[in-house]
């Protein structure tokens, strides 16, 4: 069965599955609770412990498992899988890959350790106007695709005053995008403006951020540059010039 063990405002949903979980556990307990998760506006972020009493899902629990993750494929932000079994933890570790959200597994002595994982903030976008048409992007941390959800709307409303416009991208504090959907949201917003950037200056502070100065010209109709985290200063003079 499934027993929910917290529901919060902040979307954040605790479930435990013990003994055999049933396709009915799923419509009458998981299914609303996560319905009620959803409608909260936040992204979900996901606690499911599976303990030692775990003795695995009928057939109709797995159809059932399958047809709510492709259901609700973009409304997942994180997801915890709590067990000592070496069997699921295996199966979430060749799998997590293919969500689009970030999933991790913990031990059952883990379990704080977990909660504390699933409420630490995920990455953040900042806009800051730097100069006349001069718009300066700092990526931080690791970005899910719900802070480009969050902060779109903010860059479609700069780019709307603004015909043309030189951006600074700043990723000396970006560490890269949790999952396949984060990255998918970030080359959309790339192609909505492409035409628009016609000076683009790259901080960054590790190897494969300076890719950038030969893939952004394919995606944009502007001159690229990557600039060196110790050298900002350089990078925005010449953003100016």
């Amino acid at each position: 069965m499934i027993d929910i063990t917290e529901e919060t405002a902040e979307g954040l949903l605790e479930i435990r599955a013990t003994g055999r979980v049933t396709e009915q556990d799923y419509e009458t307990i998981l299914i609303p609770a996560l319905t009620r998760a959803l409608d909260w506006g936040a992204p979900v972020r996901l606690l499911y412990q599976v303990g030692p009493d775990f003795e695995g899902y009928s057939a109709g629990a797995l159809w059932a498992d399958a047809r709510l993750g492709l259901k609700h494929w973009r409304g997942f932000g994180k997801i915890a899988v709590v067990t000592d079994s070496d069997k699921i933890e295996a199966g979430v570790r060749m799998f997590g890959f293919t969500l689009p959200c970030p999933v991790r597994t913990f031990g059952l002595d883990e379990i704080d350790a977990a909660r504390l994982w699933l409420r630490e903030s995920l990455g953040t976008i900042h806009f800051e106007e730097i100069g006349a048409d001069t718009l300066q992007v700092q990526l931080i941390g690791r970005l899910d695709s719900a802070s480009y959800k969050t902060r779109s709307p903010d860059l479609d409303a700069y780019a709307a005053a603004h015909d043309r416009f030189r951006l600074m991208v700043d990723l000396r504090r970006f560490e890269g995008w949790q999952g396949p959907s984060a990255l998918g949201e970030h080359v959309n917003l790339v192609r909505h403006h492409r035409h628009q950037p016609y000076r683009v200056a790259v901080v960054g502070d590790k190897s494969w951020m300076k890719l950038a100065e030969t893939l952004l010209p394919l995606m944009l109709d502007a001159k690229a540059k990557y600039f060196d985290e110790d050298d900002y200063a350089a990078g925005r003079a010449w953003l100016l010039t």
